[in-house]
């Protein structure tokens, strides 16, 4: 897996490098295959970090972003962000309203009683 990651206003030390692809391995546990994955790293005039993060998988794109003061707490953040996503996107075939979609038991159960 490989991460693009640009710094603006600021330059990309090997502690930023590893923690962004420590997040990301965390998010292997849902064994969906990453495509491309891009980072944006800059410092807004107000002593800001902002985290923009795009990640390509297969049937979609995860997009998140985060501003904090503490460069750390907005990947953190960011991470939280993509993990949400990555959970809904892999378990939306199997959710709730894509099962119920066809109802016919109820309507022959209601059959059955109005005859009785």
């Amino acid at each position: 897996m490989t991460i693009n990651i640009t710094g603006k206003n600021l330059d990309i030390t090997p502690a930023i490098r590893e923690r962004l692809e420590f997040k990301f391995k965390k998010l292997e546990k849902y064994q969906v295959p990453f495509i491309g994955i891009n980072a944006v790293i800059s410092t807004e005039p107000n002593r800001q970090f902002k985290v923009e993060i795009s990640a390509a998988i297969p049937g979609g794109q995860l997009v998140a972003s985060a501003e904090q003061s503490d460069m750390y707490g907005a990947i953190t953040e960011v991470y939280q962000k993509l993990e949400r996503q990555l959970n809904k996107q892999t378990h939306k075939p199997t959710s709730r309203r894509a099962s119920h979609s066809n109802k016919p038991e109820v309507e022959a159960e209601t059959e059955e009683e109005t005859e009785a």
